[in-house]
């Protein structure tokens, strides 16, 4: 998020300092399954219509920088193991499809003699959703050429120190300071600290509503990569994640962690559940797994936008980052340039937490 806003900044003009409590890239955004999607997104049309714009916008940043090895517009499926859950997904399918928005059922068999043939469904006849047109993004990718494109356009980066302070004084945010001493006379300031977002906000006099959804991400590398695009299966969720790479996750995991966690117990017992959908994975080797901190607002909406009751103070704080970061980034550097609010961020402005 914050890298986007950055190199839509300084593709505006606008003199720019990126400030990272650590390594852009290396946090969260990291340990992200990083699914491109609106189709998980209908919880209200108007975030529905914010999550296809954030896909489009992935489409439009790939044609401008070229995709590399960041963007992989691969599709994806979703399925469940049970009649109840099959009839709620073709509900959300039907759903989506009156939307405008590419989705259809197609059954297991099909699925895999034309997409993913190793995968292993409940039956042949299991009804598989497909959204052909969704993605995913490797994210650290994404960060470094974002970032290294704002430093070419003149912006500054700052590392491995946090923002202590904002000084506000008549009525606009005028200076910041950091851990490492020194101060910047800043005209505007935009919070896109995700987790630590409400304690950036503190420092401003907000109290930001904002509850941390601890998730965990593993890899596993494989001689061969035996899928070609992010699913959701009953108990996890998978997707390729480079030539030699599977990422998975699964909410049914991430109930189990607590203060106590041992990551790796928790990441052998994903590995299993992966195994389970793909039996190819059984000779996969577990490579890395972290538990990361997602930031949700109070509302589990968006907050973007001006704060009211000062000037030069934004926020860019979401979850689904990934898929929200390109087109907020975007929609939010006119918004300090210009002063104008885009209609897609009108539902998600600071004020209303």
């Amino acid at each position: 998020m914050g890298a986007s806003v950055s190199w839509h900044l300084a593709g505006l003009g606008v003199e720019v300092v990126m400030i990272d409590a650590a390594l852009p890239g290396e946090g969260v955004t990291n340990w992200s399954f990083a699914w491109v999607n609106a189709s998980n997104k209908t919880e209200t049309k108007e975030y529905f219509d914010l999550n296809v714009a954030g896909l489009t916008a992935h489409v439009d940043l790939a044609a401008t920088l070229g995709a590399a090895d960041w963007w992989h517009p691969t599709g994806h499926i979703r399925w469940c193991e049970d009649s109840d859950g099959a009839e709620g997904l073709k509900s959300q399918v039907d759903l989506l499809g009156s939307w405008g928005y590419d989705a259809t059922m197609w059954g297991a068999e099909r699925v895999r003699r034309v997409l993913e043939p190793a995968v292993e469904f409940p039956s042949d006849g299991t009804p598989v959703a497909v959204f052909r047109h969704e993605g995913w993004v490797q994210g650290r990718s994404l960060v470094h050429r974002l970032v290294k494109d704002s430093e070419n356009l003149g912006a500054e980066l700052v590392v491995d120190s946090p923002v202590t302070d904002i000084t506000i004084r008549e009525g606009r945010a005028n200076q910041i300071g950091l851990a490492d001493g020194r101060s910047l006379a800043v005209d505007a300031v935009v919070n896109a600290a995700g987790p630590a977002g409400a304690r950036i906000s503190a420092l401003v006099g907000r109290g930001l509503p904002l509850r941390d959804e601890p998730g965990m991400v593993a890899r596993l590398r494989c001689e061969r990569v035996p899928i070609g695009r992010a699913m959701h299966s009953p108990h996890v969720e998978l997707r390729p994640d480079g030539d030699d790479l599977v990422a998975i996750h699964s909410r049914e995991v991430d109930a189990h962690i607590h203060p106590d966690t041992d990551p790796q117990h928790l990441a052998a017992r994903l590995h299993g559940l992966a195994v389970d959908v793909v039996p190819a994975l059984r000779t996969s080797i577990l490579i890395g797994a972290k538990i990361a901190m997602r930031p949700l607002p109070g509302d589990g909406f968006p907050s973007v936008g001006a704060v009211d009751g000062f000037s030069g103070y934004y926020e860019a704080i979401t979850h689904s980052g990934i898929t929200l970061g390109v087109i907020i980034g975007r929609l939010l550097a006119h918004e300090v340039v210009e002063g104008t609010v885009d209609d897609l961020l009108r539902p998600y402005r600071p004020a209303r937490l």
